[in-house]
């Protein structure tokens, strides 16, 4: 009997041990599933005989090393800086392994030592990365078949709050690893676009200007991931001049955690001892320590000073319109109409107030919406206590957007998908785009553990059936492995459209 081992039965682990059990019962395999968390690893693997839990300190090397053997492939749904535990051992032992994190420098010394034993590790086996890699792999080798060349990738994925469940100013609910959250964007972004390699520190990564239209959703929000250009050798894309990998957020998501930042709530130098204490509490030491009333004068003066300053202009442009110089038309023409040549048209005083008092209403909104999303995350919360001991601020934040920003049992998440696509092909340009919508069951079986899941779970199988050879270090870029997994996830619902621009 083949036997399967899952490490972590954690969020997103759900849909990925549901495959697992029907799977194991219609095959006659045996799942173990090991969680440090007894009563939930049991809680997902339900009543099946193909199927049993085990309470499991991957920190005990013994104890690991003995469920590893005992296991013909092993997933693991750790935190990604404890998979080299795992995998180490199962280059050891000799078992294949499956991940959907990142393919890390650790991760990266084993590939000799894999290869030699004949072991297949297969990482970046989930979404994003994964299914991102898969379903842009598929596009790419199909154009390069068809004698098109690829200029332009942009691939933007989030997991999002499915619009009947956004009910908070964040317009963000908690659907994967909350610690991966508060941590994203840290070490920056680097991309490259137009020809032009684009760094971009922490600082500046939120800036929620940066929009794309995603098919029957509307505008949203697009950070870069933090390194797109270790892909373009990966996807063979060495040539394209625009390529980046995103992640998407709704506008005022991206809006707020830039105000995070700036408030230093992911700083983790200091420590608070936050025993008996509220979320009130911190908030308040903590803005003293960082100067929070200084900090909402600045944002308040540089929002209004920018509208007060426009006003003026504007005064001034209607009283005086042929007196205008040439610096204060180029100041205006964010502000005012202009045509397709960016002259100023001529002015109609109705369409102007129009403009005048959209452009004060979006200053207050912002200004408004900082205030909102910061009370949201417990800024005046007298009731609820931290009791964590001595924490960070990003630890503190952490805490707090568990508690605040969580599924409710009814509540939808989203996944969101698109790839955009520019190339020549006959030497005539096309633009392609290709797009994922998946809404999550309820607050177990979300649309992250689904497409984070399914995929590792397909790949287990197709591994343990011998669908999939492959040895080595690998990620799903070839035929072999994707060509069957999207097969079958279609099957499952998750489906892409395609489309040409």
């Amino acid at each position: 009997m083949k036997s399967i081992l899952v490490f972590g039965a954690g969020k997103s682990a759900t849909c990925l041990i549901e495959y697992l059990v029907n799977e194991c019962s219609q095959q006659q395999w045996q799942l173990t599933v090991a969680d440090g968390n007894l009563e939930l690893a049991k809680s997902k693997i339900g009543s099946s005989p193909n199927a049993k839990a085990v309470e499991a300190d991957v920190l005990d090397a013994a104890s690991r090393a003995d469920l590893i053997e005992a296991a013909d492939i092993v997933i693991s749904l750790l935190p990604p800086h404890l998979h080299i535990l795992v995998a180490s051992d199962c280059v050891t032992i000799g078992r294949n392994l499956l991940t959907a994190s990142y393919a890390d420098a650790p991760m990266r010394e084993l590939e000799d030592e894999i290869k030699n034993k004949n072991l297949l590790f297969l990482c970046e086996m989930g979404l994003d990365p994964g299914i991102d890699h898969m379903s842009a792999m598929q596009i790419i080798h199909r154009i390069a078949k068809e004698g098109g060349k690829i200029t332009s990738f942009k691939s933007h994925c989030g997991g999002l709050v499915s619009p009947e469940s956004d009910d908070n100013p964040w317009h963000y609910k908690i659907s994967w690893n909350p610690r991966n959250i508060v941590q994203a964007g840290m070490a920056g972004a680097t991309y490259k676009e137009s020809g032009i390699t684009q760094s971009l520190p922490y600082e500046m990564l939120f800036d929620s200007g940066r929009v794309v239209d995603i098919p029957e959703l509307g505008y949203l929000s697009w950070y870069p991931n933090r390194d797109s250009l270790a892909y373009m050798t990966l996807y063979d894309l060495e040539e394209a001049t625009t390529f980046v990998r995103t992640t998407l957020r709704y506008p005022e998501f991206c809006f707020g955690w830039k105000n995070i930042i700036e408030l230093k709530l992911t700083d983790e130098t200091i420590q608070y001892d936050t025993d008996g204490m509220t979320l009130q509490q911190f908030f308040q030491l903590h803005f003293n320590q960082y100067g929070f009333s200084t900090w909402l004068e600045k944002q308040l003066t540089d929002r209004f000073s920018k509208t007060k300053q426009l006003l003026e202009k504007l005064q001034q442009l209607l009283e005086v319109e042929q007196g205008v110089g040439d610096a204060e038309k180029k100041e205006l023409q964010d502000f005012m109409m202009v045509d397709d040549n960016g002259e100023l048209m001529d002015i109609n005083l109705d369409a102007v107030k129009t403009k005048a008092a959209a452009t004060v209403a979006g200053q207050m909104h912002e200004a408004n919406l900082a205030m909102k999303q910061l009370f949201f995350l417990g800024m005046d919360d007298t009731e609820t206590t931290i009791d964590k001991g001595m924490c960070s601020a990003l630890d503190v934040l952490q805490f707090a957007i568990e508690k605040k920003l969580a599924l409710n049992p009814d509540d939808k998440d989203m996944i969101v998908m698109l790839h955009e696509f520019e190339y020549v092909k006959n030497g005539k340009p096309h633009s392609l785009t290709s797009s994922l919508v998946v809404k999550g069951k309820d607050n177990l079986r979300t649309a992250m553990a689904q497409t984070v899941g399914m995929p590792l779970g397909i790949a287990a199988k197709l591994i343990l059936t011998g669908k999939i050879t492959a040895m080595g270090l690998h990620i799903p870029v070839l035929p072999e492995i994707y060509e069957p997994v999207l097969e079958e996830l279609e099957k499952a619902g998750i489906k892409f459209t395609e489309k040409e621009v």
